[in-house]
């Protein structure tokens, strides 16, 4: 199964620039997902991180993961228009070696476990075949809408 950015963006809130997926190139539903990531010269964080010396963040590549898993996540739910998958834990996260422009990372994402509004997820980053970075997940699932506070607002 071969899934592109548009039909991403249909499981996905997110948009440019912290969309981190490009394609998913192996859907298993419930179970397992293979996405891609094209790392360009041309991503905003490079700006910053590091001048002369351009590293992905490897928060960026556990983001990219916590997206993966939330297309597993959304692809189950019937109103998913009106829900959000939320990143809430990194159990573990280790990083094997540095993502630089021009590198393709091929993310793999395998469900721990999924109930209806919480899921765990373990996940692999790989550049040419290498681990670059491994971590296990945690999400849940929202409501879209942002409730209001109860805080008065504050005039300045």
């Amino acid at each position: 199964m071969n899934i592109n950015i548009q039909e991403i963006m249909g499981f996905l809130p997110h948009r440019y620039p912290f969309l981190l997926l490009d394609r998913i190139v192996e859907f298993e539903p419930g179970t397992r997902l293979v996405a891609i990531k094209n790392v360009t010269m041309n991503e905003p964080f490079f700006q910053g991180h590091f001048p002369g010396y351009p590293l992905m963040p490897g928060v960026l590549i556990v983001e990219a993961m916590a997206q993966a898993g939330g297309v597993i996540m959304m692809h189950s739910l019937p109103d998913r228009d009106k829900k959000l998958v939320v990143f809430t834990g990194i159990e573990t996260a280790k990083f094997r070696r540095p993502v630089t422009p021009g590198d393709q990372l091929r993310i793999e994402v395998e469900v721990i476990s999924m109930r209806t509004r919480l899921g765990r997820i373990t996940g692999k980053a790989f550049v040419d075949g290498k681990l670059c970075c491994e971590a296990t997940l945690a999400c849940s699932v929202v409501p879209r809408t942002m409730e209001k506070s109860s805080e008065p607002d504050v005039q300045v």
